[in-house]
């Protein structure tokens, strides 16, 4: 009962009574946050503030797209076939900030999970896609790096992980779960602060004058999101009716997670210590994986799925999940069905842990049996818990037949009266930001670009998986130097169609120190000025998740929250767009040692907005492309230049008086548009929003991914007066956080730009041109301000990255990947071939198998790539071959795909080697496919080092000692790597890459033991001799090298892959299923894109097809 009631699962706050300054506001902050969604008539709107996630209307509805899906029962093997079907965008959002402070690794990777199941348990069952991630931590103090502006007197609690630690390891976790699960993780933010600011206090009650309280994320924020998509027929729960079976489906229990959600709704330092480490769960990304893949197929049945109703279990575990499923009609649950992996657990241990990867569910009987075949299929472990009783009561039976439960639901689940919550405007004394006079621009830069939330996040993306699905069409990644700096993700639905959905962050914590509402003004802006980049349907399709996080509970919160609410509220009205969903996490404080009150956080808005796409090529990134005829432009609301809460303000540990803010919304909705405009009409090249660092930042951003230089040039005009250009010396304009965009014009478009401007009623200013040489220029208002070396700035803007990229990675490789990007340059791509799509086939289409083992995660982009090439590609389970559900005989090629099979227990591959090498059947069934002349194999990533433990190359199985036998071993960062990276396709008797040899292209890599070990140097040497090396790792010469990170795992003379005698068999390490199409590729030269009839990958698939038909 106390975790069903607690804040986590009941939200008693935002359905609460609010009294602010002794009266009693009208609203809820419920009925604040919905009103945008009421207003706007839920217009594309499908699932909205209910349910697990909600959901919008696909570009094309009510026209269903074409997307892939495997036929059959789900319990057999299947072909993947085209079909229509209406599927929906969804998205979700949440935080684990709780666990995450008190164990950061299993904390984050189970708020990853936690919202996974989230995004699949939406109506009867939903499909991932990809997700997001975000960490704030306190300050960092990295040892033998200091950043200034860091308070070195500051103590922090011994039971809660310090900030370094939870900014490495927290992302560790969340990236680990997604890496195994096969989720990309494609956008996201991180910031660090802790600061003594002026204390806020009641107004009857002032602090004096000069009196300072610390505010930091000692408790961090943890904060994941997800998209993905739901079928039409799917967005609404089931009603339990009475002999209907309730399925618990997941691994087993264990006595973890014990009142996590009553314990993560206290401010830290209220519980025992304890009891907040037994709160923390525990993750296992690949049994969800199997779980998913149940959800998955059932919901591919689309109107023969038997889930009537799914709920991923979390806070509360069995006893919050199992009263949900069968909310109002009742159950009859049975403890002794649970699956439990430990016997001495008590009924009550039973019924509150919140062990993780289980959904409930429920079922007809009739489809149990169906349900049971696809379970054995995908090894995913369930049971028969209950059946609906119809009684309205949840009544539990323990082992011994003892009732501990017996209640009526309306008791439990049912309305109670709203809880009342009292409050008080808080102020301070606020000074304006004074910074010390000899302070100069280079000074500024020197601090602002190493502060995290500013800089690089290279330390988050080299580690996290953005490539598998192959639905990704936007991450984090852009321009030739592949730099973290999008500022939109993009998804697409299938790889039958461009249409999709974009997504995009925005949140200002620090200035909600100053202003609360025009924080929350400033997340929107920024979330739709990062959200603008991307062609959307229309700006009143945009929705948006809000996640709250707040010492809401602490004098002053609960009016800071209202007040922001009723901001957000009234400028999502005003735009057209509204929240459909969101959560909360309300206990944002910590007790610290030497501070007489506990240290709050920077309250926090997080706008998720998402929109439909009916192309997702239509986007631009912020690297600067033209360098020849590049203008730039400034889009903006206004010429002020208000400082507060800027990240200038906090590298001089500061905080300001007056915060940005967003006065004109018909002017920031006409911005919008016009920018949507020109998208649609190619007139844009790159484009970035200024937000944190100010308009210089932005600058040299896109400088700096488009390794490019930039002269800045900005006139006294209307727009900005000579003294507002030449404030501190040029300062105060370059560094403001105003609400702004830049854009990169071509100069043969400048004219038709601006004229759709001054349409518009916008303000654009022309502020520089792009230049090639690697120097950057200020001149503001006739004056020479600043002049440095762009390759020195994007340095500094990569130092705090890389001081955490040592903390995670082996540090020669970082001291490698930063000495190397000092002078990159574009990759020097080279194609020996036309890429030309796949002719229509007149011939037999022949049968190639995708094999995949539990824990793999590739399998659908290289069904997709295979059926692009003119295959027949089935969808075949490990299990499907050992049960004998069809046998390899019945195919020309195999393919093993990327993954982390078994987890990766024992090394990459090893178990799923066992299963074949110590079956008879199946080895004996394996060897002779090997051995038929009329078959290929290939295997990437975790099918590559399978293949390699099989023998299968270079030589052929048995033809070697296994100890002998090269394979791949742990990649010398000592991480996985996820990279966009350089390969050169050399002379080799490969199949796959016959009129390819010479070329060389980008490819993606994901992978954490891709390093080519060759314990016999004589093996080597054959190999090499023989030609049987048929693509290299390579530098941006193109020439094979075993530099970091363009060999980005060590192999020896930059294998990236192997091949047989006959060429018939290949392994491979890097992804070409996940860029056979020209929107997958992250970076692609722009006469490529524009010239290119079909991704240069797609002729790989295509030459195995052409194999077959004359072999």
């Amino acid at each position: 009962m106390a975790q069903s009631n607690s804040e986590h699962s009941r939200h008693w706050f935002f359905g609460g009574k609010m009294v602010i300054d002794g009266k009693e506001k009208p609203t809820s902050l419920f009925k604040i946050v919905k009103k945008p969604y009421v207003d706007s008539k839920p217009n594309n709107s499908v699932i909205a503030f209910h349910d697990n996630s909600s959901a919008m209307h696909s570009a094309t509805h009510p026209n269903p797209i074409s997307v892939l899906i495997p036929t059959g029962t789900k319990d057999q093997p299947g072909k993947m076939e085209e079909k229509k079907r209406d599927w929906n965008i969804l998205f979700t959002a949440e935080t684990h900030n709780f666990p995450s402070g008190i164990a950061p690794f299993p904390g984050a990777e189970t708020g990853t999970g936690g919202r996974l199941r989230d995004t699949h348990a939406a109506g009867a069952g939903s499909l991932v896609l990809a997700g997001t991630a975000a960490y704030c931590v306190g300050n960092l103090y990295i040892p033998g790096y200091e950043l200034p502006w860091e308070d070195k007197d500051f103590k922090y609690p011994s039971n809660k992980a310090y900030p370094l630690q939870i900014m490495i390891e927290a992302s560790n976790g969340a990236s680990d779960y997604g890496n195994k699960f096969g989720e990309p993780v494609i956008t996201g933010y991180a910031r660090s602060f802790g600061m003594r600011v002026p204390k806020f206090s009641p107004k009857d009650s002032p602090a004096a004058k000069g009196e300072m309280e610390r505010v930091e994320w000692i408790k961090p924020i943890m904060f994941t999101g997800g998209i993905g998509q739901i079928d039409n027929l799917h967005i609404a729960k089931g009603e339990a009716k009475k002999g209907m079976l309730i399925i618990k489906i997941g691994g087993p229990a264990y006595r973890i997670g014990m009142g996590g959600g009553a314990a993560s709704s206290m401010f830290q330092g209220e519980n025992a210590e304890a009891l907040d480490f037994n709160a923390v769960q525990r993750g296992d990304a690949e049994m969800l994986q199997r779980v998913n893949r149940v959800i998955r197929a059932c919901v591919e049945l689309g109107e023969k799925n038997p889930i009537v109703a799914i709920h991923d279990q979390g806070a509360g575990g069995n006893g919050n999940v199992l009263k949900e499923i069968s909310e109002e009609s009742g159950a009859a649950i049975d403890l002794s069905k649970i699956l439990c992996g430990d016997p001495s657990m008590s009924a009550l241990e039973l019924w509150g842990a919140e062990y993780q990867e289980n959904d409930a569910l429920l079922l007809e009987e009739k489809d149990l049996a169906r349900f049971d075949a696809i379970c054995k299929r995908e090894n995913a472990p369930y049971s028969v818990v209950g059946k609906v009783s119809g009684d309205g009561r949840i009544t539990v039976v323990d082992k011994n037949g003892k009732k501990p439960v017996d209640l009526d639901l309306k008791d439990v689940l049912g309305k109670l009266p709203p809880k009342t919550f009292k409050s008080n405007t808080l102020t301070a004394n606020l000074v304006p930001l004074s910074l010390p006079t000899e302070v100069k621009i280079n000074g500024v830069l020197d601090r602002v670009l190493r502060l995290v939330s500013v800089g690089s996040k290279r330390y988050l993306t080299n580690k996290v998986d953005r490539s598998v699905t192959g639905l990704i069409a936007q991450q984090q990644c852009v321009g030739p130097l592949h730099i973290p700096l999008s500022d939109v993700a993009i998804i697409a639905q299938s790889y039958l169609g461009k249409t999709g959905a974009a997504t995009a962050i925005g949140e200002q914590p620090i200035k909600g120190l100053l202003s609360p509402a025009a924080m929350a003004r400033l997340s929107v802006a920024e979330a739709l000025s990062n959200l603008v980049w991307a062609k959307i349907t229309d700006i009143n399709n945009i929705k948006a998740s809000g996640n709250w996080m707040w010492a809401a509970k602490f004098d002053g919160g609960a009016a800071a929250m209202y007040e922001a609410a009723v901001a957000m509220s009234e400028m999502m009205i005003a735009l057209g767009i509204a929240l459909d969903g969101g959560k909360d996490s309300l206990s944002m404080a910590a007790n610290a040692p030497g501070e007489k009150l506990p240290v709050k956080c920077p309250g926090a808005l997080v706008i998720s907005a998402y929109c439909s796409m009916a192309d997702v090529t239509i986007h631009v990134t912020p690297d600067l492309k033209r360098l020849k005829d590049g203008r730039l432009l400034l889009l903006s609301l206004s010429s002020k230049a208000r400082m507060g809460g800027s990240s200038l303000a906090h590298v001089y540990n500061q905080l300001g008086a007056v915060s940005p803010d967003v006065e004109d919304f018909k002017a920031f909705l006409a911005m919008f548009n016009c920018v949507q405009s020109l998208l649609a009409q190619g007139l844009v090249s790159a484009g970035h929003d200024r937000s944190d660092g100010g308009l210089l930042t932005t600058i040299l951003e896109m400088a700096f991914a488009g390794n490019t230089g930039v002269d800045i040039e900005v006139q006294a005009s209307g727009d900005f007066t000579k003294e507002q250009l030449l404030s501190r010396g040029g300062i105060d304009f370059l560094f403001n956080e105003e609400v702004g965009l830049v854009m990169e014009v071509a100069e043969t478009n400048m004219s038709k730009v601006l004229a759709e401007c001054k349409k518009a009623d916008i303000r654009c200013t022309s502020i520089g041109r792009v230049r090639e040489d690697p120097k950057v220029t200020v001149t503001l208002a006739g004056s020479s301000v600043f002049t440095s070396d762009i390759r020195i700035l994007r340095d500094k803007w990569e130092a705090t990255s890389f001081q955490l990229e040592m903390r995670q990675c082996n540090p020669a490789c970082v001291k490698s990947e930063r000495d190397t990007l000092k002078d990159r340059k574009a990759p020097s791509y080279k194609l020996s071939y036309t890429p030309t799509p796949t002719a229509e086939l007149s011939g037999k289409r022949h049968a190639v198998a995708i094999v995949r083992q539990e824990g793999s995660n590739g399998d659908r982009e290289m069904l997709a790539a295979f059926h692009a090439a003119g295959f027949d590609a089935w969808d075949v389970h490990m299990n499907d071959l050992a049960a004998g559900r069809t046998n390899l005989s019945n195919f020309r090629g195999v393919v093993f795909v990327g993954g982390f099979s078994y987890a990766d227990v024992l090394d990459s591959a090893k178990g799923w080697a066992a299963t074949i090498k110590y079956n008879s059947k199946l080895s004996a069934q394996f060897q002779a496919f090997y051995e038929r002349k009329d078959t290929f194999s290939l295997g990437v990533c975790n099918g590559c080092q399978l293949m390699a433990l099989m023998g299968w190359v270079p030589e052929g199985p048995g033809k070697m000692k296994d100890t002998a036998q090269p394979r791949f071993v742990h990649n010398e960062s000592s991480r996985f790597e996820s990279r966009w990276t350089t390969v050169r396709i050399e002379k080799s008797p490969a199949i796959m890459f016959d009129g390819m040899e010479g070329s060389v292209l980008g490819v993606w890599v994901a992978h954490g033991e891709g390093r080519a070990l060759f314990p016999d140097k004589k093996v080597l040497k054959a190999a090499q001799a023989a030609n049987l090396v048929p693509m290299r790792y390579a530098d941006d010469d193109g020439k094979a090298t075993q530099v970091y990170p363009f060999n980005p795992n060590g192999s020896a003379d930059a294998i990236a892959s192997l091949c047989s005698a006959d060429g018939r068999h290949i392994a491979m390490m890097p992804h070409p299923e996940r860029c056979y199409l020209k929107w997958q590729w992250p970076y692609m030269p722009e006469d490529w894109r524009s010239d290119l009839k079909s991704g240069p990958w797609l002729k790989m698939f295509q030459n195995a097809r052409k194999w077959c038909d004359t072999n």
